[in-house]
Parts: C-alpha cells; structure tokens; sequence
C-alpha cells in the first residue's frame, strides 16, 4: 500500500512540474465570423508564428516566447495579447464584432481579458473632448484618467511582471497624448491660413492638385492601408460621403504607403468600394504635403474651404459626431 502511495505521489509531483515548467504557450480558439483562414501573432511589427484557422473558425497551436506583449492579427482587425510560456490559453471571439466579444478562460486568462476590456474603455473614451480641452484641463483629465488606469492595473491579482509591463505602457500613452495635444495646439496655428498644396497620382487616373479642387470644401483623409486605426475610420468617412454627396464638399484620401505598396493600395480601394478622390502621395512621409502640414501620426483629417484656406488643420474624425455638426453648419 505504502508503494502504491509513494507512486502516486512521484506521478502527481511529476506531473504538476512538467505542467510548471512548460516551455511554451498553448494557444486555442473559436472564431465565429471569422475574417480570413489565417491569424498572425506578431511581436511589434515582427510575425513570430502564423495559424491556420480550419473553416469552422477553430484552431491550436503553441508557441515559445519571451514574455512579454503582443499582437493577435486576422488580416483585418488586431488586438492586444501578452503571452508567456506557461499559459494555456482558449479565446472565444466573434469576428463580427471584434472588440466587444473576446473573452479567454485558462491559464492567463486573467492578463488578456484585462487588455481587451481596455481596448473597449479607450474606445468609448472622448478623446475629442480632452483634445478640445484648454491646457490647464487637459492636465488635469489626463492626469485624472492614467491614475484611473493604474488603479485598475494595482487593484488586479495580475502577473508581476504583467503589472510592470502595463504600467510603463500606460506612463508612457500619457507621454504620448501630450505630444499629440501639444502638437495639436501648434497645428491650431495654421487655421485661417492658405493651405499647402500637393500633386499626387489619382485612382481614378492622372494626377489631382488641390487647386483642381477650387470652389468646394476639401476634407482630406491622410492614411495608409497598414493602419488600423485609419481603418477603422473608413466606414464612418463613407457614411459621411454619402450624407453629403450632393454638397459643396469633395473628400480626398491620401495615402501615404511606400511606393512598393501601391498595388496593395490599389487592391483595398477596390475590394472596399473606397470613394471619394483617392490619391497616392509621393514619398510616403516624407511627401512635401504631410512635412508641411507637420504629421506625425495617421490618420489626420484636415478640412480646407473653397478658397483654399485652412478651415481645420487637424479636423474632427469622421467617427465623432462633431463632424456632422461642423459640417452642417458650413454647407447647409
């Protein structure tokens, strides 16, 4: 009996220590909806592992990190992951609607659960509003909403080294948004002034300049096609199109792609029925127009009159409803 005891025992240790020192991550899911066969995780702009996603949305895989964040990409729609060896991770997500419907259960389910739902809240966070702000208030509401964030952080049972990895992140968005608000404020100063121009090749064939579009207001989409979030905006920039296609308004996007990626350029016009006058700017960021309009982060919208003066140099996201409002009051 003592024998079969101890042998009992060397099995259950054995088996909690190999399940301790697992030296990769399990990783499955179920997609419903889901977007394409494949998902890539990428380590920043890096894609360590592709999966293949079987036609009932199904996959699982492991992988061997570092610990540490990364990105779960499906071609169209990404979200935020950290992973370590050790975790066992199930997602459950519908594809439809991305954001709102992940949920993980396993072994680091906890850490990931808490990125998603941190997507959802800055999403619904009004950024136009701080933005908008004067700088003595944004001081205060930025300050205000990262001691929010790192309250949530301590309050959590996560991973220490989760812990330290968020907070440095979310010190770090706070850097980041007073740049963009200070940038913002300098931009502010080219309101009322004659805009610069470009010259760039269009979609629909030879070149536009703005000056071609005299007469009429000018909504200017700056974007490319590896930027999500300049994708996110492009249902909300089609509602808008068509809400005033019989208007005094023409909407221009500008892409600021490399030029090696004009053909992928030329492809999501296409397959995403983009409208409005799509151009292609000449040298990426170092295109004379965005120097001159001093952009440094995509997607930036810029409104200009019929005259060609600046009416927004750094104009209200299609996806706000300010826009309509701004947009009434000039056109009709």
């Amino acid at each position: 009996m003592k024998k079969i005891i101890c042998s009992l025992l060397v099995l259950m240790f054995s088996f909690l220590s190999n399940a301790q020192d697992k030296k990769y991550v399990t990783f499955q899911a179920e997609i419903a909806n889901r977007n394409t066969d494949s998902i890539f995780i990428r380590n920043n702009k890096k894609i360590i592992k592709k999966i293949t996603v079987n036609k009932n949305g199904v996959f699982k895989d492991t992988l061997n990190v570092v610990e540490g964040p990364y990105v779960f990409f499906d071609g169209v729609e990404y979200t935020s992951l950290y992973l370590k060896n050790g975790y066992d991770l199930k997602l459950k997500m519908d594809a439809k609607d991305f954001d709102a419907s992940i949920v993980y259960t396993g072994k680091g389910s906890l850490e990931n659960n808490y990125l998603a739902q941190r997507t959802i809240l800055d999403s619904k966070y009004d950024y136009d509003a701080l933005l908008a702000a004067s700088p003595a208030d944004f001081k205060k509401l930025s300050e205000q909403k990262i001691a929010s964030e790192l309250a949530q952080l301590n309050n959590g049972k996560f991973d220490p080294n989760f812990v330290i990895v968020e907070k440095k992140d979310i010190e770090q968005s706070l850097v980041g948004l007073t740049k963009y608000y200070e940038q913002g404020q300098e931009n502010k100063k080219m309101n009322n002034l004659p805009s610069p121009t470009f010259d760039y090749l269009n979609y629909a064939g030879g070149q536009t300049k703005l000056e071609d579009l005299k007469g009429k207001y000018v909504f200017i989409d700056v974007w490319a096609t590896w930027c999500g979030p300049c994708r996110q905006e492009i249902p909300f920039l089609q509602e808008i199109e068509k809400k005033y296609h019989d208007k005094n308004i023409t909407f221009v996007s500008i892409s600021i792609d490399k030029l090696k990626d004009q053909e992928k350029w030329k492809t999501m016009i296409k397959d995403k029925s983009l409208g409005g006058v799509q151009l292609f700017a000449d040298n990426d960021w170092n295109s004379k127009f965005v120097k001159d309009y001093k952009i440094t982060g995509i997607p930036r919208f810029i409104l200009i009159d019929p005259k060609g003066i600046i009416v927004k140099a750094d104009a209200t996201r299609p996806s706000s409803p300010d826009l309509v409002k701004e947009l009434d009051s000039l056109l009709n």
